[in-house]
């Protein structure tokens, strides 16, 4: 049996390594490689010679394009301002996906799948796009809300210095709510329903077999959902860049990948843009990395 069943595994291998082949190509190629670009990228600086008619010279200047990033104030702000977005929106997402989530699958809500299409919607409308239109509600010229709450005394502009943030955090939920609520919403109909009718013989309240059932049951994808957020907010990048001629607030170091576009884009630094690039890497890795170890210590605990 042993003897005649070495060869079928034989064959076996070849295919299974004809199957993972695209992956494995399109992964280092769309992935790995880009990475490793930049990294190598951040380690070298483009020097002028003379009085900049010679041809520029590239030299390896190691880690000298992280310490000018770190060096710079505005550079450093804009990871500060990222920080405290992220703050803001990655609760704010969760929460918000998790109570569609957890209303649609509660059996007292009407037309459950119209409703869950309609929440899902916004997540088709390019980020420009609902930028873009977001703009128009923001503006007091254009926005017939801030008109109306004008005509009785209440002045409201969502593009100051000191709203601008929760303006953008307001656009990005409003995009990705319902992606996320789909995510648990799928979680929730995995939960086998002989769960639910032990808990009703058992005279459970909708509250408690939300907290002890629902709620438990879906902790890996409410945990997926907030390191998607995380990462997604670490990403910022369109809907500041879209809104910047739209108020003074937002300047071209307003985030961190705003500031990495200047420096590329209209400085001519490709160098000190990468450098900015895999700093905010950095960040990301760092934040998703260190929420997963807080979360798994958490949950060994509880068993």
């Amino acid at each position: 049996m042993s003897t005649a069943s070495s060869p079928a595994r034989g064959m076996r291998h070849p295919a299974k390594w004809v199957l993972l082949l695209p992956f494995v190509v399109m992964f280092i190629l769309f992935f790995v490689a880009p990475i490793v670009y930049a990294v190598a990228q951040s380690m070298f600086a483009t020097k002028s010679s003379g009085l900049g008619l010679g041809r520029p010279e590239t030299t390896f200047v190691l880690f000298e394009n992280y310490a000018r990033a770190l060096a710079d104030p505005a550079f450093v702000e804009s990871v500060g301002r990222l920080v405290t977005f992220a703050a803001i929106e990655v609760p704010l997402m969760v929460v918000t996906a998790l109570g569609l989530a957890l209303l649609l699958d509660s059996g007292k809500a009407r037309f459950p799948r119209f409703f869950r299409v309609l929440y899902f919607a916004p997540y088709g409308v390019p980020g420009v796009i609902a930028t873009l239109l977001w703009g128009f509600l923001y503006i007091p010229a254009t926005s017939p809300v801030l008109q109306l709450l004008g005509g009785v005394g209440i002045d409201v502009n969502p593009l100051t210095s000191a709203g601008v943030l929760f303006a953008i955090a307001n656009i990005a939920l409003w995009g990705f709510a319902g992606y996320n609520m789909v995510i648990l919403m799928a979680a929730l109909d995995a939960i086998p329903s002989e769960l639910y009718e032990a808990a009703r013989v058992d005279g459970a309240s909708i509250w408690s077999t939300t907290w002890h059932i629902k709620l438990p049951l879906v902790r890996p994808s409410i945990v997926l959902v907030t390191v998607f957020t995380i990462i997604g907010t670490l990403q910022l990048f369109v809907e500041p860049l879209v809104l910047q001629p739209l108020t003074s607030a937002i300047s071209t170091t307003f985030t961190p990948n705003l500031a990495a576009y200047n420096q590329a884009f209209a400085q001519g630094n490709p160098n000190l843009a990468a450098a900015m690039a895999v700093l905010v890497a950095a960040l990301g890795f760092v934040f998703s990395f260190g929420f997963l170890r807080l979360v798994n210590r958490k949950g060994s605990r509880a068993w």
